[in-house]
């Protein structure tokens, strides 16, 4: 099949997940089923397009490998949450805004997503059918960003995961680990991952295409669903005590965080 082809097989397959989402959000009242949907759907697409290309069959490999061990990794945490937590504040934002006309643009969002998941899985494309050999010093630095980016992520999903199992969390921001250097280090290790097909497509053709990956998650990350909606949550619920942790640390690139007297 062609890439054309991938695309649109991709995205009647994923269209078709979110339906089935949308009736266990409708069940459950809980949309953050859409995220995992949206994260293993990626992660499967990667793995679809490996299978079907005709590139250098170990560069199919490592698509199918880095992009299904990313996209299992990142649903099942996201499950774990979803199935221990209330919604995410994210959405029962949107149910008190939509009200009785949350069914339809719910149903909306879950099928907006399928079409954000496609284009997500698009830098995969140049490498699934890129035919020169694999394994150059590239490949080496894209598993290299693969493995510090994931591991980054992971390692800051169970800190916060970690800290908010605490009796004495509530109301309470997280300092610890790499939440001290960052805001949002999930966010940026997120981005960073995306890096990976950009190393990976480097002489394929087309290769600039995978540049869309840290393109686009950078502007839904700081203007979209990310840094914004989460930031809005945390000063409604922690107040005062965010306000300085936003004084004092950086929102996305980790950094030493300010002094407090220095304020």
């Amino acid at each position: 099949m062609s890439p054309w082809d991938l695309l649109l097989v991709g995205w009647i397959g994923m269209a078709a997940v979110m339906l089935a989402l949308y009736g266990v959000e409708r069940i459950t009242k809980n949309a953050g089923c859409v995220d995992v949907g949206w994260a293993g759907g990626v992660g499967v697409l990667g793995v679809f397009y490996a299978w079907t290309a005709d590139g250098d069959p170990t560069r199919r490999v490592l698509i199918a490998v880095l992009a299904g061990l990313w996209g299992f990794r990142l649903a099942a945490h996201i499950l774990r949450r979803v199935l221990s937590e209330a919604e995410d504040g994210r959405y029962r934002m949107l149910r008190e805004r939509w009200g009785p006309r949350g069914k339809l643009y719910f149903f909306l969002f879950f099928q907006i997503q399928a079409i954000w998941a496609v284009m997500f899985s698009v830098p995969f494309l140049p490498v699934v059918f890129d035919p020169s050999p694999a394994l150059t010093w590239l490949d080496s630095m894209a598993a290299g960003v693969w493995l510090v980016a994931v591991a980054g992520e992971a390692t800051a999903d169970w800190q916060l995961s970690r800290f908010r199992a605490r009796p004495d969390s509530r109301g309470k921001t997280c300092r610890y680990g790499l939440w001290r250097y960052s805001r949002h280090p999930n966010y940026f290790f997120e981005w960073v991952h995306w890096f990976t097909y950009v190393f990976l497509a480097i002489g394929a053709p087309y290769g600039w295409v995978a540049l869309v990956g840290p393109v686009v998650m950078l502007l839904f990350l700081y203007k979209v669903t990310g840094i914004p909606y989460t930031e809005k949550r945390a000063l409604q619920s922690r107040g005062e005590d965010y306000r300085r942790y936003q004084r004092t640390t950086s929102a996305f690139v980790p950094g030493f965080p300010k002094q407090e007297e220095a304020l």
